[in-house]
């Protein structure tokens, strides 16, 4: 494979004309090269089957939400924007490296690229409604790391990734926040602390939703409640109260499906039976079995309530991934990302930064996430007859923002304390 090895540009590039706004509507600006500047991503003439792939999807959401999930805390994670990141990764990588990373996220590498590319153009939207995700790569200019073409050209075949070269400075790092404020629409306006000197690489996903209710609360809707918390505490919350008509129930929850409008997306709730707490429930949760119930909702009527409630969550997940099965990524000496670039050190996975947000209001909900992974060098409608049901969620509980076409939830947490708004 040829390693692509491109000249230093004095000037800065405005990227993306008008669409590349921020939300303070100014155009974002990178002090290096845009490598992606008059070429065209390859056309992928294969589409992907989503739906022999959505379960094996729904699994990792569990698997991940599972290994992030702190007992008495609030947790939101973003499942479709960690696959997507690693995905990008994963095309790097060779020998067992490559056979974990394949483990954990359930799918081939090949299998992963065309169904997140299938999965992207699949996504709807509307005037009320849109999923938005933006992919990048940031290569370190200068020094011995060299990118491999093929691999470049993958990730911009299948992921859209732009691609950038730039001096690893501290303007680097506020345009990489940048890019990410940008494509999450001012919700995450930072995830990169600091780049370290080792850094040779960053590649980056951004995810954002925003979505209208189908039926919006009126005033009449939002009431004063308590919320209790599972150390007793009692705290005073808005709710919002309203008949849904998807009812979820498996052995040790009861919930529901609330829509956006449109009907393409829901707001999915379950909460624990009395005597389960949030933890023991995330603990017994499978794929397999939540991506059914997704699936095959009820037909009936149901008396809900939704407190009102805004959460910001961050992680670095490098000792999360590595428990779930992919230790050798993140170990300088066992890492194999041959097929990613060569340089004078071996590459391997530093950290994997990872920051979402939530609204959910009266109007509907907004949502962004990101995920970074650095790459470092060692060295280098239905009414029924029947009594209604009831699920109030003024205890802990779990949602999800899912896409109802795939049943795939591309949001998942818990929300533990509600006054941590």
């Amino acid at each position: 494979m040829k390693a692509l090895r491109v000249p230093k540009l004095i000037l800065c590039l405005i990227l993306a004309a008008a669409s590349a706004l921020s939300a303070a509507g100014c155009a974002v600006q990178v002090s290096g090269t845009d490598l992606m500047a008059g070429v065209t991503p390859r056309a992928v003439t294969a589409a992907g089957e989503l739906s022999a792939k959505n379960g094996k999807t729904v699994d990792f959401a569990v698997r991940l939400f599972r290994a992030s999930d702190e007992s008495g805390k609030n947790t939101l994670v973003s499942p479709l924007s960690v696959m997507s990141a690693l995905a990008m990764t994963a095309n790097g990588a060779e020998d067992e490296t490559l056979r974990q990373m394949e483990d954990v996220l359930g799918m081939t590498a090949e299998e992963l690229n065309l169904y997140l590319y299938s999965y992207k153009k699949s996504l709807p939207s509307g005037e009320k409604y849109k999923l938005g995700l933006a992919n990048s790569i940031w290569l370190k200019e200068g020094g011995d790391f060299r990118a491999n073409e093929d691999f470049l050209q993958t990730n911009a075949d299948y992921y859209g990734a732009d691609i950038y070269e730039a001096p690893f400075d501290s303007r680097t790092c506020r345009d990489i926040n940048e890019w990410v404020k940008k494509k999450t629409d001012g919700m995450i306006p930072n995830i990169l602390d600091e780049i370290p000197e080792e850094a040779v690489m960053y590649l980056v996903n951004a995810l954002s939703f925003e979505a209208e209710w189908d039926k919006i609360y009126e005033t009449d809707d939002v009431r004063d409640g308590k919320f209790k918390k599972e150390d007793g505490t009692e705290q005073d919350v808005e709710f919002m109260y309203c008949t849904e008509w998807k009812y979820l129930e498996d052995e040790k929850a009861t919930g529901f499906l609330k829509y956006y409008s449109g009907g393409k997306y829901a707001f999915a709730a379950l909460l624990p039976n009395e005597g389960v707490t949030v933890s023991e429930y995330v603990a017994s949760l499978d794929g397999e079995s939540l991506y059914r119930m997704l699936s095959a909702p009820e037909n009936t009527s149901v008396l809900t309530a939704i407190p009102k409630f805004e959460v910001e969550y961050g992680a670095e997940m490098s000792d999360i991934l590595a428990g779930m099965g992919m230790p050798d990524a993140f170990d300088p000496e066992h890492a194999s990302f041959g097929r990613l670039g060569s340089a004078s050190g071996n590459l391997y996975i530093n950290r994997v930064l990872h920051r979402t947000f939530i609204s959910v209001g009266e109007k509907g909900t907004k949502a962004g996430a990101a995920t970074v992974v650095e790459i470092a060098a060692e060295g280098g409608y239905f009414v029924g007859d029947e009594e209604p049901k009831r699920v109030y969620l003024d205890r802990p509980f779990v949602y999800m923002l899912i896409d109802c076409q795939n049943s795939v939830p591309f949001f998942i947490g818990t929300l533990a304390d509600a006054a941590c708004t």
